[in-house]
């Protein structure tokens, strides 16, 4: 039976590939102020602008491609039962070749209706206003926005209690619920974080790897290599 390595990922893991998120620009995302096309308000303030912004994410993820850290976990599940918990809402774990990826903020290649946060379908192309789901309600981005109910919480929460070893890569640490899954772990479960900004963990013996995602991998893969 593998070794159980659950991994936390963030908005510095896919900065790498090219996608820019609000993280390092002041509230801003592309241009754009967060609240506006990431909200329940914005989305009923002016719902166009939300779906032309979630078209055009849509055609930025179309055309990147998985970085050496999406490939390095990857590789770890020739040796390790690997789960990732992603706070992207990109496909680039998947590329990759990582099987167990839940996403914890929705998905860009999903859409939901607007009276439905149950059911998603696919979309590869774009959500346009008056495209309707089977209920009439108006299709949006299966996405999580500031203020809305993440669902999927609780079953990230069962993924890291069940970790033998943890790994958290390119996240802050700062957006909650997220943040807080760093306390579900079990005592003395070896840990680590890879970012070029290390974020405050309050875990004692944490091993720290300040340096961006696709450097930090290989340090990692070369720690748990000696486990």
């Amino acid at each position: 039976m593998k070794t159980k390595l659950v991994v936390l990922t963030g908005a510095g893991i896919s900065a790498e590939s090219g996608l820019r998120t609000f993280r390092d620009s002041d509230g801003l995302w592309e241009g754009y102020n967060v609240y506006e096309v990431a909200s329940p308000e914005g989305w009923r303030k002016n719902p166009q602008l939300v779906l032309d912004f979630y078209n055009m994410r849509r055609q930025d993820v179309k055309a990147a491609e998985p970085n050496a850290a999406h490939f390095g976990l990857a590789r770890l599940q020739e040796k390790f039962d690997v789960e990732i918990i992603t706070q992207n809402i990109d496909n680039l774990h998947e590329k990759a070749g990582s099987k167990k990826v839940l996403h914890l903020h929705g998905e860009i290649f999903k859409m939901r209706s607007v009276l439905d946060e149950t059911r998603s379908y696919p979309i590869e192309g774009d959500i346009n206003l008056g495209d309707m789901a089977a209920d009439g309600g108006q299709l949006r981005p299966d996405i999580v926005w500031f203020g809305e109910a993440v669902h999927k919480i609780v079953d990230a929460a069962e993924i890291v209690m069940s970790a033998d070893i943890f790994v958290v890569i390119g996240t802050s640490l700062v957006v909650y619920p997220a943040a807080g899954l760093v306390d579900c772990l079990k005592e003395g479960v070896p840990s680590y974080v890879i970012d070029k900004k290390l974020p405050e963990m309050s875990r004692q013996g944490v091993i720290k790897i300040e340096k961006p995602a696709t450097l930090g991998i290989l340090e990692l893969e070369e720690a748990l290599a000696k486990l």
